[in-house]
């Protein structure tokens, strides 16, 4: 990092999101109480998933990872804008900031590779579920989750590189409720056209590659329920995949949302939206897909408060 960078700029104002004073109070606690939930809902499927012996499986095995970053990924920006609507105070360190934005990537991008690797183990069940033990062994799961990790690092890792060689000048206020990194290059006096190359480059393969690996896997998911329509086969694919599916549909219509939202009038405001429904909403209503949608878990939450009611009487 370079010396003059840290001199020219030593803190961030965060704007926060347009809210009027008089609703601080109500949005406030709104958003905690989806924070809350967050993070209570992601660590009781972490838990079930563990105590469990029946969701010993691969696909368990990633959606307890995808709740641990669905956690985190929330914990990097929601505590903070927290903060700064309570107490007013809306500066940020730059290394504070610096931190926040690698690991709102790092966690981004680990949430977009589990889900694809989830659909890569969607397709095997259902199109080649006679060699799903077979294929799907733990080391695969293992080697899967741990690649999503050191790819998401490697990129996080990258921006962030690119990032402290620029320079920011007098200009420091950020007009978000987080360090969102394509408001940091515009806040810069220096030349981004390599920082924008990346995001072109690396940052779209992130999202394009396990978005294409999803549509590719469902495509034959489709095409094997086609070739034996059945009411039967269709209830066990829709029982299968049809979590999952709602989180991909949430998770991407977001993303989508955030990208035309940047081509529009009056953007920011959109962006912020569009940001909000990623990093809070899409984690706060995971937990509620996969525990009403899906018949092992509330078999094993059923059973864990079963457990807990006896064991207290």
């Amino acid at each position: 990092m370079r010396r003059e960078n840290q001199s020219s700029v030593s803190e961030f104002l965060l704007l926060g999101l347009p809210i009027r004073p008089e609703q601080q109070g109500v949005f406030f606690t709104l958003f905690l109480g989806m924070y809350l939930t967050t993070v209570l809902g992601n660590l009781l499927i972490i838990l079930l998933i563990r105590l469990d012996s029946r969701l010993h499986t691969p696909m368990y095995f990633f959606l307890s990872h995808l709740a641990f970053t669905d956690v985190s990924f929330s914990s990097v920006t929601v505590p903070e804008m927290l903060r700064n609507m309570q107490t007013k105070h809306l500066s940020i360190s730059y290394p504070g900031c610096i931190s926040q934005m690698y690991f709102y990537i790092l966690f981004g991008c680990v949430d977009n590779l589990l889900l694809a690797v989830m659909a890569y183990d969607r397709y095997v069940a259902i199109c080649q579920s006679q060699h799903y033990t077979t294929i799907m062994k733990k080391d695969l799961c293992v080697l899967l989750v741990a690649g999503s990790w050191i790819l998401s690092c490697g990129s996080a890792l990258l921006h962030t590189l690119l990032l402290t060689q620029v320079s920011f000048c007098a200009d420091n206020i950020i007009p978000h409720f987080f360090c969102s990194l394509p408001i940091l290059l515009k806040l810069s006096c220096s030349n981004t056209f390599l920082n924008e190359l990346v995001i072109f480059t690396a940052g779209a393969a992130v999202v394009i590659i396990p978005l294409s690996g999803i549509l590719v896997s469902y495509g034959h998911i489709g095409a094997s329920i086609l070739k034996v329509p059945s009411a039967k086969g269709i209830c066990k694919a829709l029982s299968t995949c049809g979590s999952h599916l709602s989180v991909v549909s949430l998770f991407y219509g977001t993303i989508m949302a955030l990208y035309f939202s940047s081509s529009s009038s009056n953007s920011n405001d959109k962006d912020m939206i569009a940001s909000l429904m990623y990093t809070v909403v899409t984690p706060v209503l995971n937990p509620f897909i996969y525990s009403l949608r899906n018949r092992d878990m509330k078999l094993a939450l059923g059973i864990l408060f079963r457990n807990n009611i006896l064991f207290t009487k």
